[in-house]
């Protein structure tokens, strides 16, 4: 893939999904345009590039999307968030709330808003029911394998065996057993595609917790403070943010306050 090409779907990419793809990704765009140009019979950058000026639908942009996207995730990946989320809900619980919404703001195949269920469910018992995850990704792929929740035996490695016996039913697949999330864990999420890249977000608000993890670090700091924004606007007064161990706000216009590394409160 020649530089102009390259630059063509970094702009691309960039106006429909605030992703910034840095220099020296060109064979990582290239191995992963390829596929999606194979699947339509397609060899030449130039003619996928018509395709997608030509695509009135925007579905092919979607596909891009997917294509490119990185979802990187894991069962209770990063622990200490959920235990986290657990001692902040004690704690409210214990002020008398009793209704409770959460975001996962970039939600990939669904092992985060699935670990944050199986927490809720843990710290709430019977004492709360009135609660929910909105779980969101721009890719269409990911949101349909989170939603059909069948995981191989690999991916529960992070997982208790507690919690695999409680929350997860063996499935018999093509190749092996795997693992689909019991339908009392997902019921309590509700999964959409959304680019947040574009605020305002259609969501009203108040949030409790958002989780906003490792994503961040695909956008420039534009994209990133209005982000920002957006999330501010939705948590409650003393609502929390929690972003990726590797990732900090520090230097991005921004009115929430650390309270720990990678986890942020509204005043």
């Amino acid at each position: 893939m020649d530089p102009k090409t390259f630059d063509r779907f970094r702009e691309i990419v960039y106006a429909h999904s605030g992703i910034a793809l840095s220099p020296g990704k060109e064979s990582l765009v290239s191995a992963r345009v390829g596929k999606r140009m194979r699947a339509l019979g397609l060899s030449d950058f130039d003619d996928y590039l018509r395709r997608l000026q030509d695509d009135a639908s925007g579905e092919e942009t979607v596909q891009l999307l997917d294509a490119i996207s990185t979802n990187v995730t894991s069962f209770f990946r990063e622990p200490e968030h959920f235990d986290f989320v657990a001692h902040a809900c004690a704690g409210w619980m214990r002020e008398g709330k009793r209704r409770f919404r959460f975001w996962s703001a970039a939600s990939s195949t669904g092992e985060e808003p699935y670990s944050l269920s199986m927490t809720l469910l843990e710290t709430f018992g019977s004492t709360v029911d009135d609660w929910r995850i909105l779980a969101t990704d721009i890719s269409t792929r990911v949101l349909q394998k989170a939603q059909e929740a069948v995981y191989k035996g690999d991916a529960l490695k992070t997982v208790s065996a507690a919690y695999r016996d409680r929350y997860f039913r063996a499935v018999r697949g093509e190749d092996e057993v795997r693992y689909q999330v019991k339908e009392h864990v997902r019921q309590r999420v509700v999964y959409r595609r959304l680019n947040l890249s574009t605020p305002p977000f259609p969501m009203k608000g108040p949030l409790d917790i958002v989780f906003c993890r490792n994503v961040m670090i695909y956008f420039d700091n534009e994209v990133r403070s209005r982000l920002l924004s957006e999330i501010t606007r939705l948590l409650k007064p003393g609502g929390y943010l929690l972003v990726g161990h590797a990732e900090s706000l520090t230097g991005l216009m921004c009115s929430l306050k650390a309270v720990r590394p990678s986890v942020y409160v509204r005043p």
